[in-house]
């Protein structure tokens, strides 16, 4: 199964960097795999990131997100000490659709053509 997820930085500040989407697409990779998940696209703009995800169906969605959000902040503010509010990097909602429907090189597609801040 594939999902797209978005994330938002909290009150969506422009808080991302290119080096930053670099770190974060390494950390998000990770998280994907410890739960057996694979991370097929990352990109973003410096107040959100795009994340197509293809995860096997006896996982929840929720679980994911939670750990994929929790991890990305705090090695973030740990390696570039970043501003936050509050300590607090991500918005705590977020988007999710199930990618079934649309093909998904068209999903790839519109993950890669973010406008990525420098």
């Amino acid at each position: 199964m594939h999902v797209h997820l978005v994330f938002v930085t909290k009150y969506r500040r422009n808080v991302l960097t290119g080096k930053h989407h670099d770190f974060l697409r390494d950390v998000f990779a990770k998280v994907c795999a410890d739960f057996g998940a694979t991370l097929s696209e990352c990109d973003g703009e410096d107040d959100h990131v795009h994340l197509l995800v293809e995860y096997p169906p006896q996982m929840a969605v929720s679980k994911l997100v939670n750990s994929l959000k929790g991890v990305t902040s705090r090695r973030l503010k740990q390696h570039f000490r970043m501003r936050t509010y509050r300590g607090q990097l991500w918005s705590p909602s977020y988007f999710a659709a199930s990618c079934g429907g649309a093909p998904l090189s068209i999903i790839q597609q519109y993950v890669e053509n973010q406008r990525r801040p420098s």
